[in-house]
């Protein structure tokens, strides 16, 4: 199933159903009066997040959504029965903005959580309710109100505790399958990852963690080189980001080069997201001496200030990446209560 995070749709709540006008007409009840009900209300659209689901393919083609309207009331004082509300299911971290006004419409976090994007016209009134003592024989209704119309875009960022970012072929994606139940696609040419991937990393019998990678990062990525950043958006709910470097460039690049290029492309997309907390993955180590890892090690732990964890890792060797794993849940506070200090401590560990 192909990946969508965007979709644009049109939603239109159910129009209000008119009042009747109606008198009681029964055998031997002269001048019955106004039995004339009231209409329905018309049924609202709803968002609802629903964790089963991590894509937008649903609203892929079809783009008009439409509640149900009020029936119109009748004789015998009978309102009309409602419109059926209308909900739609979106995966947890959809945004929702009005494409008129630019007006941020909703945004759903956890499952479950459900908010109104249209909401449904007020019925029509019956001409029971105008009898007076002035007017004992009422003539007058009203009609349902129309229901609300909207032109909407929704977009996905996906909600995840840790990010893999990383240069191209550097091997964030053997990662998340050597860790997780994911299977992303893996080969040896660049780009092999042309859409987020999303897997459960389950550190131990309590503790879980949530990782998502995305396409991999090249110099000009934020001018739109290569697949661009329109992806990097999916790491702004994340807390952690895992930067995986490929020790066997050190042979073409300095891979402090190679960091910094990456680090320059999340700073042009958001200085937040660049300001998150980052550690580094070498990646690939089961392919260099421990002389040569051990001089990379210490060429990158010169250039970043202020020290970060770095962690010598393959892909192919899960073993190597469980440390990792268990590192990034305590630091993250996943499965216990975190203590005030327990950041803190973390930053400063360097396997």
């Amino acid at each position: 199933m192909k990946f969508v995070d965007e979709a644009k749709l049109r939603v239109e709540a159910g129009n209000g159903g008119h009042g009747c006008l109606s008198f009681r007409r029964e055998k031997y009840v002269p001048h019955g009066g106004p039995d004339g009900g009231d209409g329905g209300n018309g049924g609202s659209v709803y968002f609802r997040a629903d964790h089963n689901l991590n894509t937008l393919h649903d609203y892929r083609h079809q783009h008009v959504f439409r509640a149900e309207r009020g029936h119109e009331g009748s004789g015998g004082n009978r309102a009309g029965r409602g419109g059926e509300d209308l909900v739609l299911p979106v995966p947890p971290g959809t945004i929702c903005r009005d494409l008129e006004t630019e007006e941020h419409v909703a945004e759903l976090t956890y499952h479950g959580e459900i908010v109104c994007v249209a909401h449904g016209g007020r019925h029509g009134l019956g001409n029971a309710r105008f009898k007076s003592s002035v007017d004992q024989a009422p003539r007058r209704t009203t009609d349902g109100k129309p229901g609300e119309v909207r032109e909407l875009a929704i977009e996905l960022n996906l909600i995840a505790d840790v990010g893999l970012v990383g240069q191209p072929n550097a091997g964030k994606s053997t990662i998340l399958a050597s860790t997780s139940a994911a299977r992303p696609r893996v080969a040896d040419y660049p780009f092999t990852t042309t859409e987020p991937q999303v897997g459960v990393v389950s550190v131990d019998a309590l503790r879980r963690l949530t990782v998502v990678d995305v396409p991999g990062l090249i110099a000009g990525a934020a001018d739109g080189a290569g697949l661009g950043d329109r992806f990097l958006r999916h790491l702004g709910r994340t807390r952690l980001l895992l930067h995986v470097v490929d020790v066997l460039e050190a042979e073409q690049d300095s891979l402090a080069e190679r960091v910094e290029t990456v680090a320059k492309e999340l700073s042009a997309f958001s200085e937040t997201l660049a300001q998150r907390p980052q550690w580094l993955l070498l990646n690939k180590t089961e392919l260099v001496d421990t002389e040569t890892l051990e001089a990379i090690k210490a060429d990158l732990a010169a250039t970043r200030t202020p020290t970060v964890p770095i962690y010598a890792v393959s892909g192919v060797v899960p073993d190597t990446l469980r440390p990792v794993m268990s590192a990034a849940a305590d630091y993250l506070g996943i499965g216990r209560e975190a203590g005030e200090g327990d950041e803190a401590d973390a930053a400063g560990q360097t396997p």
